[in-house]
């Protein structure tokens, strides 16, 4: 089978219009579904679906190489190599690029742990929470941890054990300490250990363990309540991040802006969360170096946003009113290399609008969990591109992603891109 590039070679030295016609309609018809059209010279021009499928492999190869870099946390050396890579790549893709640093107050956990019956267990302190040291009865709360839950037990001036699920971590430490408790544990509900942040300060110490390590736990103190000791040792310390914004030379007010995070949380390398969007992100600055689309966009990689969107933030607080006004869409990729179903949120116009031009996406409710929220809450309109979380999730094994996933994420952004920009003001 013969791939267009030879086609197209026949039909530059073609002299014969029928002929042409036919090559055409060859290319048209292509088994590869790739599309062309003519411009007013007469010359082909490809689609930017041809240009994506000649990256698709450099898109897997970006994944791979944030991937081998390590958990890529910010304010660590590897954030350094990690934005050092970004920045070779866009420029090597045509664009003049920038790092913009941003420094805040970052939660550290210097080594957590409860110990019961003799036995040392580590843990993770949820992010936000206060530091603590506690020596009291370890006492099973039944299900969740709402306030009923805590009705049928005595918590006073103990540490209380609960399940992770159904509220948030903010409301079971705010339930717990009203209840009298001293210190919370709360234990996955699925495998592996938990990552995770209070949404507000909470007057005591706040610990996670993993399922394998707490639901024994929890069995044995339902049984009876033990003395345990709780230790969680956590700080905030102020770190650098680096946003990396890629644009091409002269362009200083965008229509579009498209953007990812890249950076992960501590002790997960984050290939979907997010290498992926990180690499979709990229594959759009090199199929559209060389096209007027270009011209109308900025390409920007943000760091810590598994720190609560810092760095969008940071970027939103920074531009000014008439840069966030000039935009018709910020477009978020965040977790596209999992799961088959590509979902889309934000804007009501823009989702409508996506859902025309693929039917196929399923349309969610609204989320400020990603960077797109900065942006949203400044009104500019917003589009963001989510697979779903999946079991890997913030572990050690988020390591791999699915490359026709990819594919078909830089695909549809690529056509609802286009159409967006395509729209009358």
């Amino acid at each position: 089978m013969k791939d267009n590039s030879q086609i197209l070679s026949l039909y530059n030295n073609q002299k014969k219009p029928w002929l042409k016609t036919a090559l055409i309609s060859a290319l048209i018809w292509f088994p590869t579904a790739c599309a062309v059209r003519s411009n007013d010279v007469g010359e082909i021009v490809l689609s930017p679906s041809v240009a994506q499928t000649t990256n698709s492999n450099r898109t897997l190869a970006d994944v791979e190489a944030l991937v081998n870099l390590g958990p890529r946390v910010t304010g660590t050396p590897v954030m350094e190599k990690a934005s050092t890579y970004l920045v070779n790549e866009y420029r090597k893709a045509g664009y003049v690029t920038e790092v913009q640093t941003f420094t805040y107050s970052k939660f550290k956990d210097n080594g957590s742990q409860l110990t019961i019956d003799g036995e040392t267990i580590k843990g993770s302190a949820l992010n936000g929470t206060i530091p603590g040291n506690v020596n009291a009865p370890l006492v099973a709360v039944p299900n969740y941890g709402r306030k009923a839950d805590f009705t049928s037990v005595n918590v006073t001036g103990a540490i209380a054990i609960v399940q992770r699920g159904e509220i948030r971590f903010s409301e079971k430490a705010k339930n717990a300490l009203a209840a009298g408790a001293v210190g919370l544990v709360i234990v996955n509900n699925k495998s592996g250990d938990l990552y995770g942040s209070l949404a507000e300060e909470v007057k005591i110490p706040v610990l996670t363990l993993s399922q394998e390590k707490g639901d024994r736990i929890l069995q044995q103190v339902q049984r009876v309540a033990q003395n345990a000791s709780l230790k969680v040792d956590a700080q905030k310390r102020n770190v650098s991040g680096r946003n990396i914004i890629a644009h091409l030379e002269g362009v200083t007010q965008p229509k579009i802006l498209l953007g990812a995070h890249y950076d992960s949380v501590v002790g997960s390398p984050g290939a979907n969360d997010n290498a992926s969007g990180s690499a979709v992100l990229l594959s759009f600055a090199r199929n559209l170096s060389k096209t007027q689309t270009a011209r109308q966009a900025w390409f920007v990689a943000f760091d810590g946003e598994e720190d609560g969107l810092q760095g969008s933030r940071a970027f939103v607080k920074t531009a000014k009113p008439e840069f966030l006004s000039g935009l018709k869409a910020m477009m978020n990729f965040d977790m596209v290399g999992v799961n088959n179903q590509l979902g889309v949120g934000g804007t009501s116009s823009l989702t409508k609008f996506a859902r025309n031009i693929k039917p196929g996406v399923k349309i969610f409710g609204s989320s400020d969990g990603s960077d797109h929220a900065a942006f949203a809450a400044k009104k500019v309109p917003i589009l963001f591109f989510y697979r779903g979380q999946e079991p890997n999730y913030h572990t050690p094994n988020d390591k791999k992603v699915a490359p026709k996933l990819l594919d078909e994420t830089t695909q549809a952004g690529l056509d609802i891109i286009q159409q967006i920009l395509n729209e009358k003001d």
